[in-house]
């Protein structure tokens, strides 16, 4: 009798191992503000703000720019399309692998000490009375200790993807520069503006321009990577917030005050792009020692095998929405116009959901770093769920 209990406890434990029930566990506290609750509603929040600031800021630029007429809406709506098409090969991949890279690191590195050689502090003997004196505080004329100095460097993580994402993001953000410049008609050709639309011109400038803030773009993102690692999720959306109230404020400026039109639309863009760069990078020089001793000790490998796979996904992803906006294109100037409208509602609504998706590959990283394979699958059944959730509430 004990053995059949004992069989048919086990048995009706067998189907909570199954992987897909993972995704079932603990489904009453889905809601729940505990711990784990409180930590990825910290990270979740304002990362979907700061994720949902941008397509709001290109809401807002896409109703100045409908006040110009439906051809210019309908040519920057081709040349956003194609921008973010190229730039989002290269943003994803970048932006998840710096995410978890830098959670992992952060995790393992925390509270960790350099070890000290034993045999070499035997064989130097006791310190002398000199070599005392000079381990000993030493007060400037302003009273204050060099040691401040010290330790204010000692403060600094030493994150080596870190470093990693910022170079690799610098470098494909030249690159996509260069390409989307000297490539900008033939690409707006093959997106279906063709030598005689009238959208070809003003599509054409307005790429050309907003080419040139592609290495901040890129360079930003990169940035949100890593505050992303450190679970910090208000620095990138105060920084967000901080450009695209810049951008909302030079669009009438530039636009009507100086007459230049799409081309003002895409200065201001550019330069609320190199503004939230500035900040970042500010914001990281002061936690992370960006400068690694030497060219090994950046993890391009790791960026490269992880970065490859996650590439073909996107690419799979973003050509759907490509391929719309060529086919509208094609359609003419009214049929893009309305399609550019019509994207920008969509994403600012659909990025919503991918905060608990930043908060959930960071506390997966570190937990993972860490072996707390619980926390792991407890993260992965509260963001799944709650995910669940969010995309039901959408559709309906």
């Amino acid at each position: 009798m004990a053995e059949k209990q004992k069989l048919s406890s086990s048995s009706s434990g067998d189907w909570r191992r199954i992987p897909l029930c993972t995704f079932f566990k603990d489904a009453r506290q889905v809601i729940k503000l505990d711990s784990l609750g409180v930590e990825i509603l910290s990270i979740a929040l304002p990362a979907a703000m700061a994720l949902t600031a941008d397509p709001i800021a290109s809401l807002v630029d896409t109703a100045f720019i409908g006040r110009i007429g439906p051809v210019e809406l309908a040519a920057v709506g081709v040349s956003i399309a194609l921008f973010n098409q190229v730039s989002r090969i290269a943003i994803f991949p970048l932006v998840s692998c710096t995410t978890s890279f830098v959670a992992e690191e952060d995790s393992t590195t925390t509270g960790a000490t350099t070890p000290v050689d034993e045999s070499e502090v035997l064989e130097a003997g006791p310190p002398s009375d000199a070599e005392t004196k000079e381990f000993l505080p030493q007060k400037d004329l302003s009273g204050e200790s060099f040691d401040m100095v010290e330790e204010e460097q000692q403060k600094k993580r030493h994150i080596p993807s870190a470093s990693s994402a910022i170079f690799i993001g610098g470098i494909l953000g030249l690159i996509q520069a260069v390409l989307l410049i000297s490539a900008a008609k033939p690409l707006l050709n093959f997106m279906g503006v063709t030598s005689d639309s009238p959208m070809l011109h003003p599509a054409q400038r307005y790429l050309t321009l907003r080419s040139l803030g592609a290495p901040a773009v890129l360079l930003s993102l990169a940035m949100q990577g890593v505050f992303r690692g450190f679970k910090d999720t208000r620095t990138p959306l105060y920084a967000t917030v901080a450009g695209d109230v810049t951008n909302i404020a030079l669009d009438p400026l530039f636009m009507f005050v100086f007459g230049l039109g799409v081309s003002g639309a895409a200065i201001a863009h550019v330069i609320s792009q190199y503004l939230i760069s500035v900040i970042l990078l500010w914001r990281l020089m002061k936690q992370v020692d960006l400068i690694p001793p030497s060219i090994r000790h950046l993890k391009f490998d790791r960026f490269l095998k992880n970065g490859f796979l996650l590439l073909m996904r996107v690419i799979a992803v973003t050509f759907c929405v490509t391929l719309a906006a060529s086919l509208a294109a094609r359609h003419g100037a009214t049929s893009m116009a309305a399609f550019q409208v019509c994207l920008q509602i969509w994403l600012a609504v659909s990025l919503l959901a991918d905060g608990l998706a930043v908060a959930g590959q960071a506390i997966l990283a570190g937990a993972f770093a860490n072996k707390d394979y619980e926390k792991a699958t407890a993260t992965a059944s509260r963001v799944l769920q709650v995910l669940h959730n969010v995309d039901r509430n959408l559709s309906d």
